[in-house]
């Protein structure tokens, strides 16, 4: 075939991603689609893929996804004429602990809320549904019967002949050697036949995904690893239809293959693979065999399947796979290049996920925005440092494992730690600190009293720092805590036009006097809550914004394109000059003024006030704001004087019983006050309004704000879903999130976020509910009994729409 000149879209790799990313662009009518592959479809990791169809992920979109994939496969077989090799077997989840049986019922929870039938089967049942099965010490298990198992390489095939029959044209051979672009926009890719011309390309390239990018100044995490199955002898009586097996604490899965047995295994200690790079023209890579790595997790496995211990292995298989920094793929536009998406980075799930994945990026594509909430697989999550060969190596050895360890309520990785660091890191550790890592950054999530070692005891119940938690907790309600939130992103805008850029973006009116700060989100055309911050106002002309650290790239990205052409405004990160120190509680104005001559009275310093104060011998920004719900006060404080205003404030605050405290605590503190946190209550799918956010909006400001039109229409039309806080009844079970809600024994939702409450005394959860039969009015919400499941267990919880602590503000304003 001829390299055409120009097509509307480029997608460059021919495994199921590409080939899925291709059909759904043809499906959206896209007919003028160029998909490139450097050798042959399938060659780079899709032809030794294990071909599970297993739904039930770790979150309710991830689910989704891997939900559609398994409804694609038959209308492929359907359109193309073509078969797929998917059959409907089922699958079955073992749980060997308590714990893990916890977590597997959380699951089945979970999978009610994305509609899977979900059977629990004792461990008896599980042994009649899978013969070879040796039940001893199972705890519980749970049958999936919609999940399955397909060919890899079949699929692929067929999603390639569906997007030809849409109009795609299919190149093999034609390697990608670079790809175009100018001022900021793709314009193409060069091959060694020529280029073509197009203003959007899909990295769909697995492994080669990060050197690729890299190529064009885009950040793409992964890194390869090894990864291992078996194929046994043929087993007589071998059912065809045996449903697939997983037995996570036996770090395995084990499905039927031609008559014989595959056992694949997510073991601990993983090898990285080809950590300089990938050769560009491997292809069907295969791995040395390695028994002594694998011995120990196939000994796990025959206690299980004891037939394991007599039957022959016909196949040791090892082959590469990609894994990123946090286990989740990659999906979405790039910051900093647009027209340049990337759909890799698949953790060995690419098989079951790449259907969803590949129409949720065609449509990202098709309508410039992603179809759902897919912030926990953006690529704009990632920090530039990630794409650090040696971190990722690192960090590989750990991801693979994880995918079947347990996935413990605010578990922590344990590689690759220490990136980065706050000029308060060492003084923190000294006092106890138990750190946990977000984008990067080490912040003290708890502190151990003296005598306890700070570090996590996990289970699905009250962890060890619980009790710890509580007294921080407290002590912010009744006294005076200090946070360390340095990790903020904090984004200078400045320039002639600043301000009318700002106030475009921002539903609240940011033309206020210097030294104000206005609580504010930014909202997509259709209403939709983009990111959620403060702006300060410094001066006439600059403005500093701040953001959560996991959210810096995205915000950077969505206030770049935000700047009109023509505007004179101009955007700096200064993340890094600042170090940024809270001081919280009622007493908090009582120990700042004993170290400053600076007025904090609430006449002089009113609340949302921010100005440059004496503290020590240092000038700091002072803002009063909280995320906690009391009289508080950030203090951003250049990096070069931060550990001397740190020490300062801590010699000061041994007279009014000083506390620090961790992220933990602000957690628990801010649920109370039901104060939103962007990436779980509010996402691009919720609305302000949905989100209850409603008072941030200046609606009659000159020139408005993206989003508002849409706004109107909604609030003209009602509310079918909207947030609600709901708190349990029952002092003991915990909320953490994604538990269902139901509402007079009907299923309405699901809890976005959830803390136990210390103060209230009991777990306090947000989460959106829906009424199908009409708008979800104050009124409706009310008029009815609430419970929330924990793991398959239904609790009774109040609802409301107010704060249950303080719902006056009184305390923040006082």
């Amino acid at each position: 075939m001829t390299l055409p000149s120009h097509a509307q879209a480029v997608v460059i790799g021919g495994g199921i991603v590409g080939c899925s990313v291709a059909y759904h662009l043809t499906k959206r009518g896209w007919r003028d689609v160029v998909l490139l592959e450097r050798k042959q479809l399938t060659s780079g990791t899709t032809w030794h893929a294990a071909g599970l169809v297993t739904q039930l992920r770790a979150t309710y979109n991830m689910s989704m996804l891997a939900k559609y994939s398994a409804e694609l496969f038959p209308e492929l077989e359907r359109l193309t004429g073509l078969g797929t090799g998917f059959r409907r077997t089922g699958s079955i989840l073992l749980a060997t602990t308590d714990e893990r049986w916890t977590e597997v019922r959380r699951q089945i929870s979970m999978a009610r809320v994305c509609g899977f039938e979900v059977q629990p089967i004792s461990p008896a049942e599980a042994a009649a549904m899978w013969p070879l099965l040796d039940p001893s010490g199972v705890v519980g298990a749970v049958f999936l019967p919609g999940d399955g198992i397909a060919n890899p390489t079949d699929v692929t095939q067929a999603l390639a002949a569906a997007a030809r029959l849409g109009g795609a044209r299919i190149l093999e051979h034609t390697a990608v050697t670079g790809v175009l672009r100018r001022d900021g926009r793709v314009t193409g890719v060069s091959t060694a036949q020529g280029d073509i011309a197009s203003e959007i390309v899909v990295n769909c390239t697995g492994m080669w995904a990060r050197e690729l990018a890299a190529r064009s100044g885009v950040t793409v995490p992964l890194h390869a690893a090894e990864h291992f199955y078996v194929i046994t002898e043929p087993v007589p009586g071998l059912s065809r239809d045996l449903p697939v097996l997983r037995s996570p604490d036996d770090t395995a899965y084990l499905r039927e293959d031609a008559g014989k047995l595959m056992v694949g295994f997510f073991e601990p200690g993983a090898k990285p693979w080809a950590t300089h790079g990938i050769p560009d023209d491997a292809a069907f890579v295969t791995l040395p065999e390695d028994w002594d790595h694998l011995a120990p997790y196939l000994e796990m496995a025959a206690r299980r399947v004891p037939l394991l211990r007599d039957i022959g292995i016909q196949l040791f298989f090892n082959g590469p796979e990609s894994f990123t920094p946090d286990d989740r793929y990659i999906l979405g536009e790039a910051p900093g290049l647009r027209g340049y998406f990337v759909a890799a980075g698949f953790n060995s799930v690419g098989f079951q996920s790449g259907g969803g994945a590949g129409r949720a990026v065609a449509d990202w594509v098709v309508d410039g925005h992603p179809p759902m909430d897919l912030w926990e697989v953006d690529i704009r999550r990632f920090m530039p440092f990630q794409g650090n060969r040696r971190y990722l190596r690192e960090r590989t050895t750990e991801t693979l494992g994880l995918l079947y360890d347990m996935h413990w309520p605010f578990r922590q990785v344990e590689t690759a730690r220490g990136v980065r660091r706050t000029p308060f890191h060492d003084r923190l550790a000294a006092r106890g600190a138990c750190f946990g890592e977000v984008a990067g950054w080490e912040r003290a999530n708890w502190y151990a009293p003296a005598g306890v070692e700070p570090r996590y005891e996990y289970s699905y119940g009250r962890q060890n720092w619980f009790p710890f938690s509580a007294e921080e907790h407290r002590a912010v309600r009744g006294g005076v805590g200090l946070f360390d939130q340095t990790s903020f992103g904090k984004i200078l805008v400045q320039g002639r036009d600043a301000e009318r850029t700002l106030n475009a973006l921002c539903t609240a009116d940011v033309a206020v006097e210097p030294g104000r700060i206005v609580y504010t989100q930014w909202l997509n055309e259709r209403g939709g809550i983009e990111s959620d911050v403060t702006v300060t106002r410094l001066d006439e002309r600059s403005f500093l914004v701040v953001t959560t650290g996991t959210s810096l790239v995205r915000d950077l990205d969505w206030l770049q394109r935000g700047i009109p052409d023509e505007a004179h405004a101009f955007v700096t990160d200064v993340t890094h000059a600042f170090a940024v120190l809270s001081v919280m509680g009622p007493r908090s104005r009582e120990l700042l003024a004993a170290l400053t001559d600076a007025d904090l009275s609430n006449e002089a310093f009113p609340f949302a006030t921010s100005r440059e104060i004496d503290l020590g011998y240092a000038l700091v920004r002072a803002s009063r704001i909280t995320y906690v719900g009391e009289l508080g006060w950030e203090l951003y404080v250049p990096t070069d004087v931060a550990t001397h205003v740190y020490d300062t404030i801590v010699a000061a605050g041994e007279r009014v019983g000083l506390r620090h405290a961790g992220y933990h605590a602000l957690n628990s503190l801010r649920i109370e006050k039901a104060y939103r946190h962007w990436g779980h209550d509010m996402t691009d799918e919720d609305t302000l309004l949905e989100a209850g956010l409603a008072f941030t909006a200046a609606w009659d400001k000159p020139g408005g704000f993206i989003g508002r039109e849409a706004l109107l229409r909604q609030r003209e039309r009602g509310l079918a879903r909207r947030l609600a806080i709901f708190a349990l009844e029952d002092p003991e079970p915990l909320l953490y999130h994604n538990e269902p809600i139901w509402r007079d024994g009907r299923l309405v939702g699901r809890i976005s976020s959830g803390m136990y409450g210390h103060t209230l005394g009991r777990s306090i959860g947000l989460g959106y509910v829906r009424n199908d039969a009409g708008p979800a009015t104050a009124e409706w919400i009310a008029a009815a009994s609430y419970e929330l499941e924990i793991a398959t267990e239904r609790f009774p919880a109040t609802v409301s729409l107010r704060p249950p602590y303080d719902p006056g503000n009184e305390r923040i304003r006082s």
